[in-house]
């Protein structure tokens, strides 16, 4: 089927054609049923000539389709639809007006500091978020992160995401795909990945944008592989200078090889950033830090709390606002952190059946954080709702004062809510 700009793919109308790679091309298109701009990835039927080939292209093809689908975050880029329209695959997605990618900022034009800040903290909260669902990305690098005129970041290209379900792993692709200068040690010798190694390739993205060269100087393939593995880059501080230490260790940190001494989590990494950039933390609300004092202040969770503690916690605390009907939290999710209540309501649902309403002062998944597990249960909003997201990393930093008075809090929270299901289970 020949397909170029001005004709139709399905129900779609194409437009202009807008990004062109080795395996497909992008569209503008329409949709005339829903009438609105959307953009369209088109597989290029050249790309496999053998029928084995083609058969594994299209089977990574729709996996975009099929990941990227599950994933609903502001910074991760949408996907709409797919099909095949007589034999050509198309994949329909998100329209991100004036976008470009990041590889602009890589080699020539420059961004901000705090900008470059705000690119990572947004990646790594949108890499949580898929990780949590359990998608690996596995293919982090410049060109797969788009960034509009009002700096607002996309991730996007799943084609060779990882799914961590067993019972989704015979659907992906094997063999050696990707971008090898983006791969940690482990991807790039064919080991196990995880969520660790999006974390990498997003620490090398970082290093990238502050330094304007990449870390491994290598001319062969041979060589790049031979230095990710074994071959420590230039300090990101002698060839960058005058930036916030803090944000020198968190690039350091991100790429290190070990991965035992790598980020746990994106937001492990988030946390961090939102620490050595004070505004980052509180971008999900646009609360002032002496109004979120005073709303702590109101709910039971942190009545024990000094007011120099609670300070510590509104300041430190990632801040998150959610309208109604959403989920915070997915049954099965894997998550390195656990929330408060600030205001409005939750229901708790397991295996699809609400078993309690909670309100302001309620901690949200403090059992799965505190034993590094699935969560058991998914938590959605009745109403429109703000909670403090507390991860493990910003834990650490907490003052011991501030430590100590949280874990006898969520203790205390533990056993009243044992308590309370002691009395339920009497009761019947």
């Amino acid at each position: 089927m020949s397909v170029k700009a001005g004709g139709r793919l399905g129900k779609y109308e194409l437009g202009a054609e807008i990004a062109r790679g080795s395996t497909g091309v992008v569209y503008t298109a329409h949709d005339p049923l829903i009438r609105r701009p959307v953009a369209i990835k088109v597989a290029l039927s050249s790309a496999v000539r053998e029928r084995a080939g083609r058969e594994r292209y299209r089977r990574l093809f729709f996996n975009e389709a099929h990941t990227a689908g599950r994933l609903q975050h502001p910074n991760i880029l949408r996907i709409f639809d797919a099909g095949i329209d007589d034999g050509t695959c198309y994949i329909v997605m998100e329209l991100v007006p004036g976008g470009t990618t990041l590889r602009r900022y890589c080699r020539g034009e420059r961004l901000p500091v705090e900008t470059v800040a705000r690119v990572l903290f947004d990646c790594a909260r949108a890499l949580d978020h898929a990780h949590r669902i359990g998608v690996i990305h596995r293919d982090i690098k410049p060109s797969n992160v788009l960034i509009t005129p009002d700096l607002t970041i996309k991730i996007a290209d799943f084609s060779i995401a990882h799914l961590l379900q067993a019972d989704l792993t015979d659907t992906l692709p094997t063999g050696f795909i990707g971008s090898p200068r983006y791969m940690a040690p482990e991807q790039i010798q064919d080991d196990e990945v995880s969520a660790q190694t999006d974390i990498y390739a997003l620490g090398i993205l970082a290093y990238e944008l502050l330094a304007a060269r990449h870390p491994f100087a290598a001319d062969s393939f041979s060589r790049l592989v031979h230095a990710i593995v074994h071959e420590t880059p230039p300090p990101l501080d002698s060839v960058c200078f005058g930036l916030p230490s803090a944000l020198y260790e968190t690039v350091a940190r991100a790429m290190e090889k070990d991965v035992r001494l790598r980020y746990r989590s994106a937001l492990d990494m988030a946390a961090d950033l939102a620490a050595a950039f004070g505004t980052l933390g509180s971008a999900q609300t646009s609360l002032p830090i002496d109004r979120r004092f005073r709303l702590l202040r109101e709910i039971d969770f942190y009545a024990e709390f000094s007011d120099a503690e609670l300070w510590e916690i509104a300041r430190a605390a990632l801040w998150e606002e959610y309208p109604a009907g959403v989920s915070v939290i997915r049954e099965g999710d894997i998550e390195s952190a656990f929330h408060v209540l600030v205001t409005g309501s939750v229901d708790v649902i397991k295996a699809g059946q609400t078993i309690r309403r909670l309100g302001p002062g309620a901690c949200l998944g403090e059992m799965g954080w505190i034993r590094q597990a699935r969560r058991t249960a998914a938590v959605r909003t009745v109403e429109p709702v703000q909670l403090v997201k507390m991860s493990e990393a910003l834990v650490e930093r907490l003052t011991r004062d501030c430590q100590l008075r949280l874990y006898r809090t969520l203790l205390r929270t533990l056993a009243e809510r044992l308590t309370h299901t002691t009395d339920l289970v009497i009761s019947q």
